[in-house]
């Protein structure tokens, strides 16, 4: 690329990232997205999404990529597959250097890196996600309609979620390293009273496997060390999530789990620079709430550079 100055430079390219970008570019202010992976971030992962509203079912692929080619559309320009190398935040000028030797100017920045759910790292996780295994209760649950599935993990997202899951399986089994939870009470006893919800304690999956798509999962007992196998539609994993700010961490003030802090504005503590989607500090993590911290930051980040 020639021009290596923009009015705002959005580091990510997942729903929030590319929603900022759409609107920005429509408000005919020079935007570039910089994305180290491929457009869509987690959004990708995911086989079919069902509650994007307006949409009946997509893939996250075609969604992602529905909203690169929107952006694009309004003049938007996406760079992906790079590597953020070094930056300054800091100054009325912020800079960013890829691959170590392009280095792109602007006045305000949006962060929108995302995060991830904490994987297993085992044997097949890779190859069944989105073919059987899921992170999102919420996003996938009614694909497994009367199916058997496994929910991984003994806190109150695992806990809770396993629950919620119940009204589309016809069974559910929380699989957890520990002999006891970690979540409230009162989600604790909730998931211990459901008629759906059996328990494999002391115990952790410890590969995944199938032909097309996920059939079966070999357990270890930690207690015995033995191992056996169990035939399932699903398993959820829900072990902690992980936003991506490592990068940012002595800059930015961050939250004790690493979430990027801002106020309503979706301002950070450094003048003119935004945060917006899953690597921000907040409760719920869906692809519409990315869209709207997306339009939160893009119209402030805006409104700021205007004012300088």
């Amino acid at each position: 690329m020639k021009d290596k100055k923009f009015d705002i430079i959005i580091i990510g390219g997942g729903p929030a990232g590319l929603t900022a970008g759409l609107y920005i570019a429509r408000a005919k202010v020079k935007v570039l997205v910089l994305n180290e992976g491929i457009s869509g971030g987690q959004m990708v992962l995911t086989h079919e999404i069902a509650n994007y509203p307006g949409i009946n079912t997509i893939s996250g692929f075609m969604l992602s990529r529905n909203m690169q080619k929107q952006a694009e559309s309004f003049g938007c320009i996406v760079k992906s597959n790079i590597k953020i190398t070094s930056f300054n935040l800091e100054g009325k000028v912020k800079t960013i250097t890829v691959n170590e030797k392009e280095v792109f100017e602007a006045k305000a920045v949006i962060i929108a890196t995302g995060g991830k759910s904490r994987k297993l790292n085992i044997e097949g996780e890779n190859e069944f996600t989105g073919k059987g295994i899921s992170y999102c209760a919420t996003c996938d649950g009614d694909f497994f309609q009367d199916k058997e599935i496994i929910v991984v993990g003994g806190g109150n997202s695992a806990l809770e979620e396993a629950v919620a899951l119940t009204q589309y399986a016809k069974k559910v089994t929380i699989v957890h390293q520990f002999d006891h939870f970690q979540g409230f009470k009162h989600a604790i006893e909730t998931a211990k009273n459901h008629k759906k919800i059996d328990f494999i304690l002391e115990a952790e999956i410890v590969g995944f496997y199938g032909s097309k798509s996920l059939e079966e999962v070999k357990i270890k007992d930690l207690n015995t060390s033995k191992e056996f196998t169990k035939k399932i539609d699903g398993v959820f994993i829900f072990i902690g999530y992980v936003p991506q700010t490592i990068p940012f961490k002595n800059i930015i003030k961050l939250s004790k789990r690493g979430e990027i802090i801002a106020d309503k504005n979706m301002a950070t503590n450094i003048s003119g620079v935004f945060v917006a989607g899953d690597c921000r500090e907040k409760n719920i993590r869906q692809i519409t709430t990315a869209v709207s911290d997306g339009t939160i930051s893009a119209l402030k980040a805006i409104e700021y550079i205007q004012s300088k």
